[in-house]
């Protein structure tokens, strides 16, 4: 196994409005934690696959994924991103140096060509990341005024699977607890350790459902009525 991918699913998903956990809310008759989920194992860089679910859900998360590939465990995840993502660090079997791509259960529609891009990267330069352009314009503000128009040629949206070596994520994650920083995406922590983070292709398809919008965009992509 040369590839660990985390599926961090422990939010609550507060603004889609659900009842329920954001991973499992359904979309086209699967939750999204079994929609992304499916959609890593089929990655052939993938070796084996951990999820992260909210506390109380391990039994109800594992009954969801019954089947699915590759699945290696099911944890809790904690109060922040980066403590989840430690969580599917420490399943990682002994002796373990490779890639670990960690990926958004709320990114149901990722490709499998993102997936290996990413990890190919980072097996190569340490840290990789699938970003897409942003197209609107982009103003910088400060006590309701604009102070300034940023260069959208060098701006990109950041998506996930991150791809980060494991010895690179592992120490990246405990500087940033040890400074007592949170970090919001696993890229951010490599920078933070002054580490080259690559980038590669990402999709418009690789959308995160957040809001009930995005649900029903995603509904309609999987009902043949939308575009990605």
């Amino acid at each position: 196994m040369d590839t660990l991918a985390i599926l961090v699913a422990a939010g609550r998903g507060e603004r889609l409005g659900a009842s329920a956990p954001k991973a499992f809310v359904s979309v086209g008759g699967q939750t999204l934690l079994r929609r992304s989920a499916s959609a890593l194992a089929r990655a052939g860089s993938v070796g084996a696959l951990v999820a992260v679910v909210p506390a109380g859900c391990v039994e109800q998360a594992r009954g969801d994924l019954a089947g699915v590939p590759k699945l290696l465990a099911v944890v809790e995840g904690g109060l922040r991103r980066q403590d989840s993502v430690l969580e599917g660090l420490k399943q990682a079997p002994d002796g373990f140096t490779g890639v670990v791509l960690v990926h958004d259960a709320a990114r149901p529609f990722v490709d499998a060509a993102i997936v290996d891009e990413a990890a190919a990267a980072a097996a190569e330069l340490g840290a990789a990341i699938p970003v897409v352009p942003i197209t609107d314009t982009v103003k910088r503000v400060v006590d309701g005024l604009v102070v300034q128009t940023l260069d959208r040629s060098e701006l990109f949206a950041a998506q996930t699977p991150q791809a980060v070596r494991f010895e690179l994520l592992g120490r990246a994650l405990e500087e940033a607890f040890r400074d007592g920083v949170t970090v919001t995406d696993e890229a951010a922590a490599v920078e933070r350790l002054g580490g080259p983070v690559a980038v590669v292709d990402g999709h418009p398809r690789n959308r995160k459902i957040t809001t009930p919008e995005d649900l029903a965009w995603a509904e309609r992509l999987l009902a043949g009525e939308g575009a990605a």
